[in-house]
């Protein structure tokens, strides 16, 4: 009798145990992970995919996703402008095999200009200063949706560097599979 309590408590524990490790990716969750390959505004093309790996949210409960998205629009800078580049996202796949489909917009990035190197867009003060100049060299974010353009100051092109630190904030998901 043993025995078979010890199987049954085991056969529900491990259908217990996947379910509740299939966490929800919900509108406001903020995603943060490392991204996957150098994005310049004087290189990238409309359309060029790139993916953000090993994506958590703050609290963990979604762990090791992968982002992917593609750059909605690009400005090289020139005389009198500066280099922008607009990121849209696309879909999460989480480590639990979870499949989204999400609109989303970037709150923090690190990212580098000539004069910049290593600066952070930070995502409170993105919040509070939309379509406007963050100031001081660090760059812009131009608006507050899926898609904002990561700007650069003084004729500079912006350069979202491999390896760096960026983070998604969720406005709407659906689960695909």
């Amino acid at each position: 009798m043993g025995h078979k309590l010890t199987t049954l408590f085991a056969g529900i524990l491990f259908a217990v145990l996947p379910i509740a490790a299939l966490a929800q990716l919900s509108p406001g969750m903020t995603l943060t992970g490392t991204f996957d390959a150098n994005l310049s505004s004087n290189h990238a093309q409309v359309g060029q995919p790139f993916t953000i790996s090993n994506a958590h949210s703050s609290n963990y409960d979604i762990n090791g996703a992968k982002i992917y998205g593609h750059v909605a629009a690009v400005q090289a800078a020139g005389q009198g402008t500066s280099g922008k580049i607009r990121l849209a996202y696309d879909k999460v796949n989480t480590r639990a095999g979870g499949i989204y489909q999400i609109s989303a917009y970037t709150t923090n990035v690190d990212m580098q200009t000539k004069s910049n190197a290593g600066k952070t867009v930070g995502g409170a003060a993105a919040g509070a200063l939309v379509g406007g100049l963050l100031g001081h060299g660090i760059g812009a974010l131009l608006g507050a949706g899926a898609g904002a353009a990561i700007a650069g100051n003084n004729r500079q092109n912006v350069l979202i560097p491999q390896g760096s630190s960026i983070s998604v904030q969720i406005v709407r998901s659906r689960r695909q599979y």
